[in-house]
């Protein structure tokens, strides 16, 4: 781990509930408890089902230790909104990634990974890799 912090994770979901609750299973999951920095990022502004820019934003900054922050998103256009942010260039901490992984067994890994101090790099690659999970 860099003498920053650990990597950073958002998970950004058409739904607040459904942010926050996979959220918590990664932590939970993970038994990452308060060591590594997870924020959800659901939901429209108003409370509504769709993705906000400035909660996305929010969380990015709000998890950010200085060693990257990882997003995770469930549908398409949550994947539209965060290429925007990084296409922006000043919306997001310098070293944000947009990771291509599902959405609950790539934010599992991706915390799993980032408790142990690996860097975003790493992080990435073990929620993508969860695409590869046999369910039988």
């Amino acid at each position: 781990m860099s003498d920053a912090g650990p990597v950073g994770i958002v998970l950004v979901s058409h739904s607040a509930a459904v942010a926050a609750s996979v959220a918590e299973l990664a932590r939970g999951l993970a038994g990452a408890g308060a060591t590594v920095p997870v924020a959800p990022a659901g939901g429209a502004p108003d409370g509504g089902l769709g993705t906000s820019a400035e909660l996305i934003s929010a969380a990015a900054a709000s998890v950010d230790r200085g060693s990257g922050v990882a997003v995770l998103v469930d549908l398409g256009s949550a994947v539209l909104t965060v290429k925007a942010l990084l296409a922006e260039g000043d919306e997001l901490p310098t070293e944000t990634m947009l990771v291509d992984a599902p959405f609950v067994e790539g934010a599992v890994a991706a915390v799993v990974t980032a408790s142990t101090g690996a860097d975003l790099a790493a992080v990435a690659a073990a929620a993508s890799e969860a695409y590869a999970y046999r369910k039988q």
